[in-house]
């Protein structure tokens, strides 16, 4: 078995990270609505998942149902997630995987 290139790694590492932050940020924001506080924006959440948090985005959409029935704003979401990917699999594409 072959040995996983160090930038896999860390790149691994900063989405599981961000991600985790991401999620609690959802959290964060769906407590807030219903307990009508200032909320976080969604610029703010925009960023978080185009960093790479959008995995933990998706999970808090889907298990809070929180940011569901917005339209435009799950058309965002979706334009960061296929933005990172294209970033991702670049990345992946010029950097050596051994």
């Amino acid at each position: 078995m072959t040995e996983m290139p160090t930038y896999i790694s860390y790149l691994l590492a900063w989405y599981v990270a961000v991600s985790v932050i991401t999620y609690a940020t959802y959290a964060w924001d769906k407590r807030a609505a219903i307990k009508k506080r200032q909320r976080v924006s969604e610029k703010t959440l925009h960023w978080l998942a185009l960093v790479g948090g959008w995995p933990g985005a998706w999970c808090a959409q889907q298990q809070l149902r929180h940011k569901t029935q917005k339209t435009a704003f799950r058309r965002v979401y979706w334009v960061t997630v296929l933005l990172n990917l294209v970033v991702l699999i670049g990345l992946i594409a010029v950097m050596p995987l051994r």
